[in-house]
């Protein structure tokens, strides 16, 4: 009868070690930062400017109300530090997945998220040297950033 109850126990055991693996399987941990980079720079007057990696300043002239900066950050931040001059410049994001053919494209059910597109509106500067900056959720904790002078 011991050693009966003593396979049960080991079998249970080993049930509950491969239930609890897989539900860890399930949750994948958050990728850090790997890339931070203004993509794109829009204006009325200059329309929709890519911006290059290791661009250092816009050749397009955006002047004007309204100027937009897109910026793509792959990985998880914990928080972006954003600014134009030292004024802090507001915005909203949006999750970008990727999908097989390795493109970054919105996110639909069921795709997993791998960063975030931020577009900030600079509410009437016209001018000037724009920041981002941002320090991965998890290890490594390292911390990105990029910035662009708009002209």
């Amino acid at each position: 009868m011991y050693c009966m109850k003593k396979r049960v126990i080991a079998a249970f055991s080993v049930l509950i070690a491969l239930f609890l693996g897989a539900q860890t399987t399930l949750a994948a941990s958050a990728p850090p930062l790997s890339q931070v980079n203004v993509v794109k720079v829009e204006s009325p007057g200059c329309g929709f400017e890519d911006i290059a990696p290791g661009q250092e300043q816009t050749v397009c002239n955006h002047t004007g109300p309204n100027i937009k900066i897109y910026v793509l950050e792959v990985g998880y931040g914990r928080g972006a530090q954003v600014g134009l001059d030292g004024f802090e410049v507001s915005g909203t994001r949006t999750p970008v997945c990727a999908f097989d053919n390795g493109n970054l494209t919105d996110c639909t059910v069921g795709r997993k998220t791998v960063g975030y597109v931020y577009v900030f509106g600079l509410s009437g500067k016209e001018e000037g040297t724009f920041t981002f900056s941002d320090t991965s959720i998890n290890a490594p904790g390292n911390t990105m950033s990029t910035q662009l002078y708009i002209k």
